[in-house]
């Protein structure tokens, strides 16, 4: 398997914990103070796990996909993994926020 889609992979999984646990915080946090910024926050949180489900589907058992990645351009490569990464990253930075 192609070390950029491993990464990538890695990546989807990590976002895809990340958003459990600040997704628990704030459906539990809603459901004690009934605000509705945290109930905004629990919808897209949702949302955002939603495409990674998609995103590891894609790139974990989809295999047209994962063959299309290997043989396409090392540039594309690196924007797809870039992009799963950069939400990683900030997705532990608003878990490192939710769970002081």
């Amino acid at each position: 398997m192609n070390t950029l889609l491993t990464v990538s992979l890695i990546a989807v999984l990590a976002n895809l914990g990340l958003l459990l646990a600040v997704g628990y915080v704030w459906i539990g946090n809603y459901r004690r103070h009934r605000a509705l910024h945290t109930l905004a926050l629990s919808i897209f949180a949702g949302f955002l796990f939603v495409q990674n489900i998609v995103w590891l589907y894609l790139y974990g058992i989809n295999e047209y996909y994962i063959d299309w990645f290997v043989h396409t351009g090392t540039d594309l490569q690196v924007a797809l993994m870039a992009l799963c990464v950069l939400e990683t990253g900030a997705l532990a930075f608003i878990a490192w926020i939710t769970l002081r």
